[in-house]
């Protein structure tokens, strides 16, 4: 089932997350998915099933990638949740298409908030918008009370489920910082918060009892771009991961595993030294809360250093772009020294300053993701290449290289071509 809205902010995550949790409660077997390219959702969504959540994107893995992954998921599981990406029928390809392509039925949620029988027409507007959807119901969110649910359950037409509701409660409310949802690693009570979600769904309704329809997920029978054989055998990936460098794909993970890599996890925040390794990747995350500690951990600097001047592969994107500069400032102006591998400052921004699909045609090879960020880059480098923004219009992101490091704002999804996202961190 996908679980959709008329728009972003609607709590498609919150209502997933009680969703799952329900339906692991009742002895199923959940798996879920997140369409986009998002980070967050898919860390509290995990928490929810007890799976790690991958991406279902059309336009950054390809549908055999995607029939793949559902198909995998089909022989273990008894449901299957995909999160959808803003408004239903927003973008191109949009979530109503990835329903479509492999017939997922759609469950609505919709915040009534300061609503009443206008809940029913944008349900029933939802609903038949695109020929041959399929809906399985509507859930709503942030109701004020009994009477508000049953108002705005009534104004559905009959052949609409109703779902339940969500009241607006923020002991279950996911808090939001710049980026999206605060990571669920950072959310003490997060557990409590979903379990509260959970009750307050069934509450309603007998969520639990609900089912949509069977769906058969078939092999894929075209060529996924999903793997490259041995092409990292033997070879050791150090990867950071801690509270300040944590935007990592599973699928990227997974990827350089069924590749040959030993992949060794690290923290530039607590660590001094790098572990033994034959290439690094510096993810994105959120190196700009973390000043303080990141300026004064100057062994892992030097480490750094050191890697790279040995010439071997040090793949940096977003965060870790940021933490390779001279300096990074923060959105109130204070600044710390980074590492110092790249000439130039970044300063956080109050607004956003760049969100889309993007694909990078690199040297090794085409590779597509995203790119999101805040923060604004000076610097005297020359870069070796721009992204390709999907959308017409928007500006492509800088790709810059000093040997064996390759950095830049964008985010690769590795499944979108395996052999180049291996050759980046192949000495």
């Amino acid at each position: 089932m996908l679980i959709a809205a008329p728009a972003s902010g609607q709590g498609k995550t919150s209502v997933t997350a009680a969703l799952a949790r329900l339906h692991t409660r009742a002895g199923r077997r959940v798996r879920v998915f997140k369409t986009g390219p998002d980070f967050l959702d898919p860390m509290v969504l995990a928490h929810a099933c007890g799976h790690a959540v991958q991406q279902l994107d059309l336009w950054m893995g390809g549908q055999a990638h995607c029939q793949a992954l559902l198909h995998e998921a089909a022989r273990t599981a008894d449901l299957i949740l995909v999160e959808g990406v803003m408004g239903l029928h927003d973008g191109d390809p949009s979530s109503a298409d990835l329903a479509l392509r492999f017939g997922l039925p759609v469950l609505a949620v919709i915040d009534g908030s300061a609503m009443a029988q206008t809940f029913g027409a944008l349900a029933l507007g939802l609903a038949q918008y695109r020929p041959g959807l399929q809906f399985a119901g509507v859930v709503a969110n942030r109701v004020a009370g009994e009477g508000h649910a049953r108002l705005l359950r009534d104004s559905l037409p009959p052949h609409l489920a109703w779902w339940g509701a969500l009241p607006r409660d923020e002991a279950m409310a996911l808090p939001e910082r710049h980026l999206g949802l605060v990571p669920a690693a950072e959310l003490a009570d997060l557990e409590a918060r979903i379990e509260r979600a959970a009750d307050a769904l069934a509450a309603g309704s007998d969520v639990a009892a609900l089912l949509p329809p069977a769906v058969d997920f078939a092999p894929p029978s075209g060529h996924s771009p999903g793997r490259a054989d041995a092409a990292l055998q033997g070879l050791r990936i150090a990867i950071a991961r801690d509270a300040a460098f944590c935007f990592l794909y599973p699928a990227n993970l997974d990827l350089l595993r069924a590749a040959g890599a030993e992949l060794h996890f690290f923290s530039p925040l607590a660590d001094t030294a790098l572990p033994p390794c034959d290439a690094v990747w510096l993810p994105g995350g959120y190196p700009e809360l973390h000043l303080d500690a990141l300026a004064t951990n100057t062994p892992m600097h030097r480490a750094l250093r050191d890697h790279h001047a040995a010439g071997r592969p040090l793949l940096a994107e977003c965060g870790g772009l940021l933490y390779l500069l001279d300096g990074l400032a923060d959105v109130h102006g204070r600044r710390q020294p980074m590492a110092g591998l790249l000439p130039g400052e970044a300063a956080m921004q109050p607004r956003l300053a760049a969100i889309g699909l993007h694909e990078a045609a690199l040297p090794e090879g085409t590779l597509r993701g995203h790119s999101f960020h805040y923060s604004r880059l000076a610097t005297p480098m020359a870069p070796l290449l721009h992204t390709r923004p999907a959308r017409t219009g928007r500006r492509g992101e800088a790709v810059y290289r000093q040997g064996r490091l390759t950095a830049s704002y964008f985010h690769a999804y590795f499944p979108s071509n395996p052999v180049a996202a291996c050759a980046l961190l192949r000495p």
